[in-house]
């Protein structure tokens, strides 16, 4: 069965022990859910390849790369495409365009693999973390969520009975704690990875 927005959701309210939506909707969760999303994205993106960008003014080294979908940074640039062994080009990048720090022009339209780190996305359907990223990501967004709530509560009347304003401060707080970092463990590991993959010279 795929991990959905709304399994990750009923995670987060049985942590804040908020199974029957008292105190947070569905969408104040998801929220705190997509806000964990982008935090993990930037620690540890989704991988991928473009196979489909082309440099196609002949004579031009700059590629567009606005319809790259969630882009957060560009990690290689395989030019020409497709050879072996694999050829790993210097660029810069400014706004969406790309450009190949290469001394020889193109001369027509010729296809380049893009590798890159994108965003994750968790939805109604789907979602592309894998098992221990969800478990982050319901850790993250459910201290989000905790400390948005305590922070609005703090000086209302509280109910007999019910867990106070500072003890939701004081769970969220520690949780927060734990899940920076792991979001900073899980980053050196992606970084090392990635060093790894791509250590030959461009």
């Amino acid at each position: 069965m795929a991990t959905t927005i709304a399994t990750i959701r009923a995670r987060i309210r049985k942590d804040l022990k908020d199974e029957d939506s008292i105190r947070w909707t569905d969408d104040e969760i998801d929220r705190h859910i997509q806000h964990a999303v982008l935090d993990i994205s930037q620690a540890v993106p989704l991988e991928g390849k473009d196979e489909a960008l082309v440099i196609t003014t002949p004579t031009s080294r700059e590629i567009d790369i606005s319809g790259v979908a969630g882009l957060i940074y560009v990690e290689a640039v395989e030019y020409p495409a497709a050879e072996y062994p694999k050829r790993y080009r210097d660029y810069k990048v400014w706004a969406n365009t790309l450009e190949l720090l290469i001394e020889e022009t193109p001369t027509a339209a010729e296809s380049v693999y893009l590798y890159y780190g994108k965003v994750h996305t968790v939805d109604a359907t789907a979602s592309s973390l894998p098992g221990h990223l969800e478990d982050l990501c319901a850790v993250g967004a459910g201290a989000y969520a905790a400390l948005e709530w305590a922070a609005y509560a703090i000086n209302q009347v509280n109910v007999g009975g019910e867990p106070t304003p500072r003890e939701y401060l004081t769970w969220a707080q520690g949780r927060l704690d734990f899940y920076h970092k792991e979001l900073n463990r899980y980053g050196r590991q992606s970084r090392l990875k990635i060093r790894q993959l791509y250590a030959e010279p461009r």
